[in-house]
Formats: C-alpha cells, sequence, structure tokens
C-alpha cells in the first residue's frame, strides 16, 4: 500500500511540476517586450505633487556658463559612453561594432514623430538642458555632480531625438519650447518636473504656469 501510494505522490508532483514550468514559459512568451525609451517618469499627479514643492524664482544669469562645466558624454562601460548607451535603449534592433558606436538599427523619436534609421541623424537631448539647469541651480554645483546630471540614465534626463528638433529645442524651458508631437507633451512635463525636483532646480513663473497647464490636462 505504502508502494502504491509513494507512486502516486511522485506522479502529483511530477504533474505540479510541469504545470508550473508551462505557468512560467507562458508568463514569459506574453511578457511586454523591452521598452525603446527613457525611464518612465513620475506620473501626472506626482509630477504636480512635484511641481508645487519646487522653488519659484527668477532664471539665474548665463554668466561662466560653459558646457565643459557638465563633463559628457561619460563612458559608462567597455567602449561605451553615454551616448552609445541611449541610443541603444532608444532603438529597436540596434546593432553596435567593436567601439560601440551604432552601426544600424531603427529611431523613433518622440518630439516629432519621425523615424530615423542611421544614428548620425539623431541628438541625444539634455531633457533640462544644461544651461537650463546652470540658470536654476546648478552654477552652485561641483564639477562632480554635474557631471552626473549630464549623463544621468536614471532619471527620464536623456532622450535620443531628431537632430535638428533637438537644435530647435536648444535650452527653451516648457514656457518656450514644446515637442510638435503634441500626444508626447503630458511625457514631456512629467519628465521635465522629474529631473528638476530630483536635481533640487527651481523654476521660473512662467514655466511653472506652462507646466501646470499640462499636466492638468494630462
Amino acid at each position: 500500500m505504502s508502494g502504491v501510494y509513494a507512486r502516486q505522490v511522485a506522479r502529483r508532483i511530477s504533474v505540479l511540476t510541469a504545470t508550473a514550468a508551462l505557468t512560467v514559459t507562458g508568463l514569459l512568451a506574453t511578457a511586454p517586450a523591452a521598452q525603446a525609451a527613457p525611464p518612465t517618469p513620475v506620473s501626472a499627479a506626482t509630477a504636480r505633487t512635484y511641481l508645487a514643492a519646487l522653488t519659484v524664482k527668477a532664471e539665474g544669469s548665463s554668466t561662466g556658463y560653459s558646457r565643459d562645466l557638465f563633463p559628457h558624454w561619460i563612458t559608462q562601460s567597455g567602449a561605451c559612453n553615454t551616448r552609445e548607451v541611449v541610443l541603444k535603449r532608444d532603438g529597436v534592433n540596434v546593432v553596435q561594432d567593436s567601439s560601440c558606436a551604432a552601426v544600424s538599427g531603427s529611431w523613433f523619436s518622440e518630439y516629432d514623430g519621425a523615424t530615423w534609421t542611421a544614428a548620425s541623424d539623431l541628438d541625444i537631448d539634455h531633457v533640462v538642458a544644461l544651461s537650463e539647469a546652470w540658470r536654476s541651480g546648478a552654477n552652485s554645483w561641483t564639477t562632480s555632480k554635474r557631471q552626473s546630471f549630464a549623463n544621468d540614465l536614471t532619471r527620464p534626463q536623456l532622450i535620443a531625438v531628431t537632430d535638428n528638433v533637438n537644435q530647435a529645442k536648444g535650452d527653451l524651458d516648457p514656457a518656450e519650447w514644446m515637442p510638435s508631437r503634441t500626444s508626447y507633451r503630458c511625457t514631456y512635463a512629467r519628465m521635465w518636473v522629474h529631473v528638476k525636483y530630483y536635481w533640487g532646480l527651481s523654476v521660473d513663473s512662467a514655466e511653472k504656469s506652462a507646466l501646470q497647464s499640462v499636466l492638468n490636462g494630462c
């Protein structure tokens, strides 16, 4: 009797193990593909809370500003610098050569809706521009902190976009520039506030008003 019982238990364990394996396989099969995008910003509700907490004051001066005071693009691993890491992250089917340069792939520019297949057509935008950060408090930071800001892969501060769109944006804040692709403006405002809040940067009144308007419609 005990032998029969042992065989039944063994058979039951075998069935349970097989079922568990099928469940795991099913979960893997239905798991979403990796998102070719920057880190997800805080929700609109959280962004509104963050925005209310930011210091509001007139923008400071650009006196003394230089991009060299925000060292980038730094090496992240091996031969890969921050730009190449973002190109790999934000693209689809990106192939890199031995020096980590993206030699093929496809990139969708969230700001204007254009799709590119050459990395040379893309800039890596600092969502909060370096000079904007300088005028909002980064002028008092150490060079080490400014380097961390300029290469921040953890917050939604870096994104691969059409090069001439990035150049047209320049160092403008949301009161002066927003993505032409209106469906992305809510995400952009969330990104902007997330970055400014984390890094303790101030906003001016027009900037805050523009962000509030967008976030209230999210």
